[in-house]
C-alpha cells in the first residue's frame, strides 16, 4: 500500500512517537501549524471520516480519548484543538483517518 500513515504504523517510515497503543499511534507532525502538531492515527487504514462505518464507533473514540491523553501528558490540556479534516475540500492530505492534536499556544 502507498499510504504514509500504514508504512508509518508499519515502520516502514520513521516518525517522532508520542505514543503506540494496540489500535492507535500518535507522531509529531513533519510540517506543524501550532506550536505541539500532534497527529493521531488509527493503526487500521480507513480513507477519510466519511468511509466509517458502524462498526469504528469504538476506533473514533480511542482516538479522541488518546488526544485527550496526550495533551494532559504533554501538559496542554488547558486548552488545545482537535481537527479531522474531511476530503479534498476539507483540507484533508492524506488518505487515512488522522486527528490534529493542536496545542501549545
Amino acid at each position: 500500500m502507498n499510504c504514509i500513515f500504514c508504512q508509518i504504523v508499519s515502520k516502514e517510515q520513521s516518525a517522532d512517537f508520542v505514543h503506540e497503543g494496540d489500535n492507535v499511534i500518535a507522531f509529531k507532525d513533519i510540517r506543524p501549524s501550532a506550536p505541539v502538531h500532534i497527529l493521531v492515527v488509527p493503526k487500521k487504514h480507513i480513507d477519510s471520516i466519511k468511509n466509517l462505518e458502524e462498526g469504528d464507533r469504538d476506533l473514533v473514540s480511542e482516538i479522541i480519548f488518546t488526544a485527550k491523553k496526550i495533551a494532559k501528558d504533554q501538559k496542554f490540556d488547558e486548552g488545545y484543538k482537535l481537527v479531522f479534516n474531511v476530503g479534498r475540500k476539507g483540507g484533508q492530505v492524506v488518505d487515512h483517518v488522522h486527528l490534529h492534536l493542536l496545542g501549545g499556544f
